[in-house]
């Protein structure tokens, strides 16, 4: 992949090798713990430096662009009541980052060792054995199962029974609510508000009957009175 080099405001060239490498620069450059890295500010100034590369008339390769997507689901999911999934993947970003960290640390020592007055010989065909010879407790095992289980589901789309129960519910309508609660004060003028909502099956109707009722009170067609009730207003 082609290196991206760009100067910054102090007018240093930094070049950057992928997307990695710049979450790593900024980073260092905050002064972050790596381990517990705060992913809103981070997507910031990620997304600022993809501006001044173009900007600067630079083809974004699209490993930066996955990356800021990347950024962006996960501060999304932060967002949600239940943030399990977003520690998982934040988990799984600060091991890719430690990862890359230090193999970048390991090429920057060979780099240094490496003179040309070393010579290499061709690649040799080794045998080895491709058999796991490590041992696990079943516990191990099994929680090491259940995460690679959980990585797939969550790159699946969701099922059509997680919405089912949503969708095959009856939704009732304010203007069904309004011609009932109008009929009713056309046989008697002042009904009680508590006599409305009891008659109320399910939540959808009573969230019709709320909206109905405030619907038309705004239109002046019924008025509340002081012991709690509703009544027909003369000119509706």
């Amino acid at each position: 992949m082609e290196k991206l080099s760009y100067k910054l405001d102090a007018g240093e060239r930094t070049i950057f090798e992928g997307p990695l490498d710049l979450l790593l620069h900024l980073i260092s450059k905050n002064k972050l713990n790596i381990y517990d890295i705060p992913v809103a500010m981070l997507l910031g100034q990620y997304l600022e430096h993809i501006e001044r590369m173009r900007q600067a008339d630079m083809d974004v390769a699209s490993e930066f662009i996955a990356v800021a997507s990347r950024l962006i689901y996960i501060k999304t999911v932060m967002l949600m009541p239940r943030s399990e999934e977003a520690e998982e993947l934040k988990k799984e970003l600060t091991g890719q980052l430690i990862e890359y960290q230090l193999c970048r640390a390991m090429a920057a020592k060979l780099a240094r060792r490496a003179n040309f007055d070393q010579f290499s010989r061709e690649e040799a065909d080794l045998e080895f054995d491709r058999s796991y010879a490590l041992s696990h407790e079943a516990d191990v095992l099994l929680q090491a199962y259940l995460a690679a289980v959980g990585k797939a589901q969550r790159l699946q789309p969701p099922s059509q029974e997680v919405f089912g129960e949503i969708v095959a519910k009856p939704i009732v309508s304010v203007a069904s609510r309004v011609v009932s609660i109008l009929r009713r004060l056309y046989k008697s003028p002042t009904c009680s508000l508590t006599e409305i909502f009891y008659k109320s099956r399910s939540k959808s109707e009573a969230i019709a009957t709320f909206l109905a009722v405030l619907d038309l009170l705004k239109a002046e067609r019924i008025e509340l009175t002081g012991d709690g009730a509703i009544r027909l207003m003369h000119n509706a």
